[in-house]
């Protein structure tokens, strides 16, 4: 049976009704995934597919997707299943027609703060996922410091060590994470649901200009974790900051910590695609240890 037999028959299973692929159209999907648009006569729906082994990363996608539509603050793709046929594992959602290449940012900051209004009783989260295509570690603790130092940096900073970095990251990194106390002292925010990766190329307008998040690697955190990402790469205009910051505006230190929480994003990207963002970590550690003092 082909994957795209498989795929047919469980959404026939999942929806309830029969499902006959009659077109498909290839889709950017990213770095990661292959991602698929699939029709019949009536219905499309959006298919991620990867090798088998990927079969848990789907699943904690699917869960992750799940838990921010259950807020009602902002729309993501609604998952519909996921499985394995032979080799290839496979992740199908909701097909969200694009709309305009810019909506209202606006709503896209007020609705992201709603969202981070959704909270837990600690930080980290059900189950684990990915950040990337590298696991992330989402044990719970109760001290965001603890969770920050043990479940984000160190595991990067030691896949940094096997991928070969340690003369540039590995002494720098174990002074920061020994001055993280400092860096992090007094402030213990309360557990916000997090996209995780909040980037430009994860979020989107539908036909109707409202946006859409996708893509998530949710964790329970520091709300300041998804702004500080959006600074990182651009993308998102300052109507998305203004109108954020009218809903819940963010403490004094930021500017500071925006540093450590993109750190994490910088190291996953050095050990997936090495180059200049080794470097770029470096640099980025020197300066919250002048900081941190």
């Amino acid at each position: 049976m082909s994957v795209w037999t498989a795929i047919a028959e469980h959404i026939s299973t999942a929806t309830g009704q029969p499902f006959r692929i009659s077109g498909r159209r290839a889709v950017g999907g990213g770095c990661i995934n292959s991602a698929t648009v699939i029709q019949d006569d009536e219905r499309c729906f959006f298919v991620k597919l990867n090798d088998a082994e990927s079969l848990s990363m789907f699943a904690a996608e699917s869960a992750g997707l799940e838990e921010i539509i259950a807020t009602g603050a902002i729309r993501a793709p609604r998952p519909l299943c996921h499985g394995v046929s032979g080799t290839q594992a496979y992740l199908v959602m909701e097909y969200i027609p694009g709309g305009p290449a810019r909506g209202d940012m606006a709503l896209l900051g007020e609705q992201l703060a709603a969202m981070h209004q959704a909270r837990a009783a600690d930080y980290g989260w059900k189950i684990d996922n990915t950040i990337g295509a590298t696991p992330q570690d989402n044990t719970r603790e109760d001290d965001w410091c603890r969770f920050w130092g043990e479940r984000r940096l160190a595991p990067q900073l030691e896949l940094a060590a096997r991928n070969g970095y340690a003369a540039t990251l590995g002494r720098r990194g174990s002074r920061l994470l020994e001055k993280l106390p400092r860096l992090l002292e007094g402030h213990q925010p309360h557990p916000s649901l997090l996209h995780g990766d909040l980037w430009s190329g994860n979020y989107a307008f539908d036909s109707q200009g409202r946006p859409v998040i996708f893509d998530p690697a949710v964790y329970y955190g520091d709300r300041e974790a998804d702004l500080a990402m959006t600074e990182l790469f651009g993308g998102f205009s300052p109507d998305f900051y203004r109108a954020y910051e009218s809903a819940w505006p963010l403490p004094e230190g930021y500017a500071v910590r925006k540093h450590l929480y993109n750190l994490y994003h910088i190291l996953n990207h050095a050990n997936l695609f090495g180059g200049g963002y080794v470097n770029q970590a470096a640099g980025m550690i020197d300066r919250l240890l002048s900081e941190a003092g």
